[in-house]
């Protein structure tokens, strides 16, 4: 009896020592196997956090000190943050031995589906990101530009808003804007105003040269550099054309424009000059 009871002792100690010699074993499996990867990962997530901080902020420093539109500096960080963060989750899942294959073909496969869907409005978006980067115009500016003139009211992602001569407000796409021709007036700082005047053939070709300089001369808001010039440009079938040629700010474009004009008729007929107009000749035959 003390002999069956000493076998059972010492199989069960035996049992035991096996056992316990397993669950170390296994343990030390499931460590290797699983316990350094979530380290790895782990360490791989707090650095990349850490990392994509300071990256974002040197952007948005960036994106300040260059004075970018602040829509598109919202967008652009936030576009750069999103990129970040994915890649580094994808870092972190690839270290736990998760398989990448498949999700990046299915973040590409979304992306160009998105891509397509809006390719219209990514269009426009390159476009605004292009203007607002290389600056061809700027809030203020007068441009011409896709068949539109006006005055440059708000340049955002998408498009923009222009405030035409009759106080319209016009929304051009800025994919169009960035492709197409654009006509700065502003750039310069000066615009030259041409205008068209003309007088009789029998009229002093001097004398009408001194009253229309006297005109542009003495309108205030006519700049002096450049010197305002008036020309004879053209000897039409009834009249001689004279091209007066002031230059102005853009802002007083117009009113020198008009000013002008006015002016000189004035002083036209103050002298005494004919300003032509068509006359209509009826010839009648009486029988």
């Amino acid at each position: 009896m003390e002999n069956i009871e000493g076998t059972i002792s010492n199989a069960t100690t035996q049992t035991s020592s096996f056992l316990d010699k397993i669950s170390v074993e296994s343990l030390i499996g499931y460590i290797e196997k699983y316990g350094l990867p979530v380290l790895y990962a782990a360490l791989i997530y707090f650095v990349g956090s850490w990392v994509i901080k300071r990256i974002t902020k040197v952007f948005k420093l960036v994106m300040t000190k260059n004075d970018y539109d602040e829509s598109l500096q919202i967008f652009l960080f936030n576009l750069v943050t999103w990129a970040l963060k994915i890649f580094l989750f994808i870092m972190v899942i690839a270290t736990l031995g998760v398989e990448t294959t498949s999700l990046a073909a299915v973040i590409a496969a979304a992306g160009l589906a998105v891509g397509l869907a809006l390719q219209g409005s990514l269009s426009n978006f390159a476009g605004g990101v292009l203007i607002i980067m290389f600056k061809p115009y700027k809030i203020g500016d007068l441009i011409d530009a896709q068949g539109v003139l006006g005055v440059v009211k708000k340049i955002e992602i998408f498009n923009t808003k222009l405030v035409t001569r009759d106080n319209k407000l016009a929304i051009v796409p800025n994919g169009a804007m960035a492709n197409g021709n654009v006509i700065n007036f502003t750039a310069e700082g000066k615009l030259r105003v041409d205008i068209t005047i003309g007088v009789g053939y029998n009229e002093d070709i001097k004398k009408t040269k001194e009253i229309l300089m006297e005109v542009v001369t003495s309108n205030p808001l006519v700049l002096s550099d450049p010197a305002p010039t008036v020309n004879v440009s053209e000897l039409a079938d009834s009249s001689v054309n004279f091209t007066v040629r002031p230059y102005a700010l853009p802002e007083d474009y117009w009113p020198v424009y008009f000013s002008t004009l006015e002016n000189a008729k004035i002083a036209l007929d103050k002298a005494g000059i004919e300003i032509p107009y068509p006359h209509r000749v009826t010839i009648s035959k009486q029988a």
